[in-house]
């Protein structure tokens, strides 16, 4: 059985379906800060927080764990600039208790949901795994040092990892089961989409002053389904024997603010209000992934293009469940 931690949210969730569909037993550890109970339609569910070790060690006294995907950690960028204590002490003290509960009963694995953030503003595009590490935020922080952490843990105890650093996930679920559903909600797509529903009154671009074609932030948008069979490859990866890495999961293309709202505004025919104004503090002017390692360890490459992610994220958004 593989436990999910954080599967109630939005790449969490989207990874329990793959597994299920990949033939594994799944749990979910959740504790609902901002993830949704209705989005876990596949496994177990324990409603716990990993600040609490005897739940924790409950969970794993409880069912057969083989394996760990751990997605659980706070992840807003702006956030974290004001509030850096609470980002250390939910993802890196709370993933210790975590990595320490594994190390009391046995097990051995664990994929880490990570993120470009590690890489802060690069010099080289498309960004190798290789790229030196200087995150330009806490929340960047805290995944660096997680990973850290975790190669010590190797060396100490033989836990073997996969880091999947995450560029930007959007689109939803083609059957319309779950989406991207955050409050708050900082993601460009549905800001856009849920300002195109009236949900919103505009949707504001932050800087058009960067050193880009258009003047706007420049991102590698990865369709949600995309990542979540990637971390099922990973699995799959550790279980037979493989040693631990770390992994881009991106296109290798990379998409202007601008040019995903004109997308947007074609696939949903509606008018959508915007509003110019400054950058947001930490924000990197370009960020595109170099996937050649993800593919030739795991096998495994994208297929969702932009339009597949907007409309996927469109059709949920006009029918959201929660």
């Amino acid at each position: 059985m593989i436990l999910v931690t954080g599967g109630a949210g939005y790449i969490g969730s989207h990874t329990l379906l793959s597994l299920a569909d990949a033939g594994y037993e799944s749990v979910t550890l959740d504790n609902l800060c901002y993830g949704h109970r209705a989005a876990v339609l596949k496994g177990h569910f324990v409603h716990a927080d990993l600040a609490d070790e005897t739940a924790l060690s409950h969970l794993f006294e409880t069912f057969p764990i083989e394996a760990v995907i751990h997605f659980a950690a706070f992840c807003y960028v702006g956030e974290s600039m004001e509030a850096p204590e609470k980002y250390f002490s939910n993802n890196l003290v709370n993933g210790l208790n975590l990595l320490n509960a594994m190390l009391n009963f046995g097990v051995d694995k664990i994929i880490f949901s990570s993120s470009c953030a590690v890489y802060g503003d690069p010099f080289e595009i498309p960004i190798p795994e290789s790229h030196v590490k200087s995150p330009i935020n806490p929340y960047g922080l805290s995944k660096h040092f997680f990973e850290e952490i975790l190669a010590s843990y190797e060396v100490a105890h033989g836990i073997k990892h996969v880091s999947l650093r995450y560029f930007n996930a959007a689109g939803a679920d083609p059957q319309g089961r779950i989406g991207e559903s955050h409050e708050p909600e900082t993601h460009l797509i549905p800001l856009v989409l849920q300002t195109a529903l009236g949900l919103r009154p505009e949707i504001q671009i932050f800087g058009t002053d960067y050193s880009t074609a258009d003047g706007t932030c420049i991102r590698d948008y990865i369709h949600v389904c995309d990542l979540a069979n990637a971390h099922v490859s990973a699995l799959s990866y550790l279980l037979s024997g493989g040693q631990s890495t770390s992994l881009n999961l991106g296109t290798g293309k990379g998409h202007t603010v601008r040019e995903v709202f004109e997308h947007c505004q074609q696939i949903c025919q509606l008018p959508i209000p915007y509003r110019e104004v400054g950058p947001r503090p930490g924000d990197p002017p370009e960020l595109v992934a170099s996937g050649d390692k993800a593919e030739e360890i795991l096998n495994w490459s994208p297929h969702y293009t932009l339009t597949e992610i907007i409309s996927t994220a469109w059709n949920w958004h006009q029918n959201q469940k929660f």
